[in-house]
Formats: structure tokens, C-alpha cells, sequence
């Protein structure tokens, strides 16, 4: 009898829906790994997914498995970590209930984590963001939403599922405007809101009526705006400010960019990166730290407290031909 098909039934039945209460998003990426894991394993053992034993899935099948993500579908060193995640997980999992395989269940918790480069934060100029603010046709109904909807991004930093969440109810526009989300992790976050925000989404609630509960920016059928839905105008937009500001045309602008936008606003303002952290929903102020490396203003400004005046350029010149060989490495 399979010992892989109950347990890994087990795992999102109970680990994750019952005792972690996991999100949807999770339990969407785990299952996609799993799924993917399982024709892969099928293709590699001739066995169906519901005949396969743990034992068939050890480390040099799952390195293997991790390998071909990258090779084969183009998959991104982070991606193939995200999944090897998900794969620990369910192994952390059957070490409680298969002790029996418990040397195999450690060759694949052993399986390291791929190191990657980490790629420059990209984000929007001042300049850039008044493009893009621009370029909804506020003549229709559809570009004040777009309007509305990239406005309170720009400002608030909200994560795309946490923007297409949002309900009219989440809006608090009096004294003390603020926006609230329930964001990643189930944290829930409260997000001050500027003047000029809240002179926007006055006019956009106004205009939207309907019930509390009703999605803050709907789609055609009113409905709440999917994340696919979100990308697809944003890139409509970007390409209709490149135009009025060419710098746009360099840079791959996303929904997460628009994130990285509103870090960097309150970096270059002088806010605390712990902060900013509180402010975005990092789980670790080490998050943050991206926006400190991305930011050449900061950097210069720390170079011209530090130079130390009156010195004269040199170059290292190693005294000795075997260090000189070391150097050259």
C-alpha cells in the first residue's frame, strides 16, 4: 500500500487547512509544487501518482526534480526555492508518522536552498509616478477607477491581493483617514492615508455607491478585480505615460514595483527603516533592507560625510609575485 498518497492527503487536509490554518495562496502553492513533483516522479518511476511510496521520492529524485524546474521550465532560482519549501514541508511532516523512513525523510531536509543573486530594487522616480498618475483617461469611469486604484498603491504600498481585497468599508476617510487590510500572514495592518489620497477616493466613493461590503474597485460584472486584471492595466497605463516620461521605458513596471515606489518615498523622507517595515507588513525589518541598497542618493550622501578631504588616488600594488598571482584571481 502507498504510503505517500494519505499522507500528503493528510498533510493539506490537516497540517495546513486544519492545524496551521494555512492560506488559500499557500495551500495554491504547495498543491501546484505537488502537482508538479508527482508527474515528474511519474515520468521517472512509471508508476501512477496514486501507486507512489514516500521511498520512491528521496533526495536524488527531488534534486533532480529541482534541477529540471530551472533547465527545463525556465523557473527562477527563487521559484525552485519556493518549492523545495513546500517539499520540506511535507517531509517535516511524514517524519511524525513514517520514523520507519527517517533516513530518507533526512537526505531530503538536507537538500540546501540555492544561493542567487539579488537583483537591484526597481522603483518609480517622482517624475514617473506623475506619468503614470496621468495617464488614466478620468474621462470615463474605468480611468477613475485606474486612477483611484494606482493612487492609493503609490501611497500605501499595498500588496496587489491586499488591494483587490478591499471592500468600501476598509476606507476610513474622516479624521485620521487611514486604510485597512488584512495582509499577508492574516496580519491585520492600518495604513494612514495623506490629504491628497483622500481627496481622491472621496470623489472615487461617491462615485462607487453601493453597499460596505462591495468591492473597492470592481470589474466589469462588479466583482473585485483580479491580480491578473490589475497587471494587465497597469502595463495599459505605463505604456501611455512612456510617451511623457521616456524613463518608463526602461524599467518593468509591475504592481509590486508600485510597492517598492512607496518604500522608497519613505526612505528618501528619512523615515526608520523599522518603520517602514510596519508599514509594508515585513514579518522581519531584515526585509526592509533591500530599499537601503537600492538607494544611491543615500549612499552618496553617506560618501560625501565620509571621504576624507586632500587624499591622492592610488592603486594597491602587491609586494610579493605570489600574492601578486593570489590578487589577480
Amino acid at each position: 500500500m502507498s504510503t505517500l498518497a494519505p499522507t500528503l492527503e493528510a498533510f493539506f487536509t490537516q497540517r495546513l487547512a486544519t492545524e496551521r490554518d494555512a492560506s488559500a495562496h499557500t495551500i495554491g502553492a504547495y498543491r501546484d509544487t505537488w502537482r508538479l513533483l508527482l508527474l515528474f516522479a511519474q515520468d521517472h518511476t512509471a508508476k501512477a501518482p496514486s501507486q507512489l511510496d514516500l521511498a520512491d521520492l528521496d533526495a536524488r529524485l527531488i534534486t533532480t526534480f529541482l534541477t529540471c524546474l530551472e533547465t527545463e521550465r525556465g523557473n527562477s532560482v527563487t521559484t525552485r526555492n519556493a518549492r523545495l519549501t513546500a517539499i520540506r514541508s511535507l517531509f517535516r511532516y511524514a517524519a511524525l508518522r513514517h520514523p520507519e523512513h527517517a533516513g530518507l525523510i533526512q537526505r531530503v531536509l538536507a537538500i540546501p536552498s540555492k544561493r542567487h543573486e539579488q537583483a537591484m530594487v526597481c522603483f518609480l522616480t517622482p517624475q514617473e509616478v506623475d506619468a503614470l498618475l496621468a495617464a488614466p483617461d478620468r474621462a470615463s469611469w474605468h480611468g477613475r477607477r485606474d486612477h483611484a486604484l494606482l493612487a492609493l498603491t503609490v501611497q500605501t504600498g499595498l500588496r496587489v491581493s491586499e488591494l483587490t481585497s478591499l471592500t468600501s468599508n476598509d476606507l476610513h476617510l474622516g479624521t485620521g483617514a487611514c486604510v485597512h487590510c488584512v495582509g499577508k500572514g492574516r496580519k491585520q495592518r492600518v495604513t494612514p492615508l495623506t490629504r491628497q489620497t483622500v481627496a481622491v477616493m472621496k470623489v472615487w466613493l461617491r462615485e462607487r455607491a453601493g453597499d460596505p461590503a462591495d468591492p473597492l474597485f470592481p470589474g466589469r460584472r462588479g466583482r473585485p478585480l483580479t491580480t491578473d486584471a490589475v497587471a494587465w492595466l497597469l502595463a495599459k497605463h505605463v505604456t501611455t505615460a512612456t510617451p511623457h516620461c521616456p524613463t518608463l521605458a526602461s524599467k518593468n513596471v509591475t504592481p509590486h514595483v508600485l510597492r517598492h515606489t512607496a518604500a522608497m518615498r519613505l526612505l528618501q523622507a528619512g523615515v526608520d527603516t523599522s518603520v517602514i517595515a510596519l508599514w509594508l507588513g515585513h514579518e522581519s525589518v531584515q526585509t526592509t533592507q533591500i530599499y537601503l541598497h537600492a538607494d544611491l542618493a543615500l549612499k552618496e550622501r553617506a560618501l560625501a560625510r565620509t571621504t576624507p578631504p586632500g587624499t591622492t588616488p592610488g592603486r594597491y600594488r602587491p609586494p610579493d609575485k605570489l600574492l601578486a598571482f593570489l590578487e589577480a584571481l
